[in-house]
């Protein structure tokens, strides 16, 4: 399936102001998805990323992605909820998964935990769609992705909002915006798991 095509029907048709419940893992990866949005949606974006080794790095991306917004003028309003530091939430969920290899089990259970959560809140408070950022990365599988916010949205009959990011060079303009605004680009995932088997993201 053409995610991309899939996403753009979604826009073609949407009826009014739609809100957009927006997972996202950092500012690098939300740049080029929040230009291209905020032009359909108002957007929050829910920072809820467990999997990041520790604190200092957590609030450190935290930061970075509540600058760029804050410094990215949009037509629709976006803002930044975090849900807090829990690294307890991902090693749960993801124990005897550790020695698996980058992007494999360990991988698609750390997907599912976020996309689940933002499933969660986005139900509750009444958005019209959710969905993340994370297709917009090279390294990661936009079919697994899509496959779980699909799953999700029939468990929860809550709208998920197809996509591959990574699509119409997506990921290098989000390469372009973070050297504009000057945003720190990590270089893993997040995981202590990612960190031994660092690569290069530019």
């Amino acid at each position: 399936m053409n995610y991309q095509i899939v996403l753009d029907e979604t826009l073609k048709n949407l009826k009014g102001k739609s809100k957009l419940l927006l997972h996202a893992c950092c500012a690098p990866c939300s740049s080029y998805v929040i230009e291209y949005l905020s032009k359909y949606f108002e957007i929050t974006i829910l920072y809820y990323n467990p999997n990041i080794d520790t604190k200092e790095e957590f609030e450190k991306r935290l930061t970075e992605l509540k600058r760029f917004v804050q410094e990215f003028k949009t037509e629709n309003d976006v803002k930044v909820v975090s849900l807090g530091y829990n690294s307890d939430e991902y090693l749960d969920e993801i124990k005897g998964l550790e020695e698996e290899k980058e992007g494999g089990k360990r991988c698609v259970k750390c997907f599912k935990l976020r996309l689940e959560k933002a499933c969660l809140y986005a139900k509750k408070n009444n958005y019209d769609y959710f969905t993340t950022t994370l297709t917009i990365s090279p390294l990661k599988n936009s079919k697994v992705i899509n496959e779980i916010g699909h799953e999700l949205e029939i468990k929860y009959d809550m709208p998920y909002l197809y996509s591959d990011f990574k699509k119409r060079e997506g990921y290098k303009r989000s390469i372009v915006l973070s050297h504009i605004y000057n945003l720190y680009r990590q270089d893993y995932c997040g995981c202590k798991f990612s960190k031994n088997r660092k690569v290069s993201y530019e």
